[in-house]
């Protein structure tokens, strides 16, 4: 992979989001890294309706936030989330949850 790509999947790989961020540009402020398979999900908390959901590419979620770069480095059954964009990024284990 390319040096500058931070996360363990490439940028073409499928990812999770919402229709909220891709369509009504909410800020995305939750993320969470999947144990099972190492896939992600990109998400601003507001929905947790599975007809929200949306997939999308690594490196399309990336151009839509480029500051998701600073938990590139967030391990498999781990999340994160913030109050605002450009805010700290509180880490927890999915074991707390």
């Amino acid at each position: 992979m390319n040096d500058d790509w931070p996360f363990d999947q490439a940028k073409n790989v499928a990812a999770i989001t919402t229709r909220q961020v891709l369509d009504e540009h909410h800020s995305i402020l939750r993320v969470v890294h999947y144990s099972d398979d190492h896939s992600w999900a990109f998400t601003c908390g507001t929905t947790d309706d599975p007809k929200d959901g949306k997939v999308v590419g690594m490196g399309c979620i990336v151009d839509i936030d480029p500051t998701l770069k600073e938990i590139a480095d967030l391990p498999p059954g781990w999340g994160a989330w913030r109050e605002t964009v450009g805010g700290s990024w509180t880490r927890y284990s999915s074991l707390e949850l």
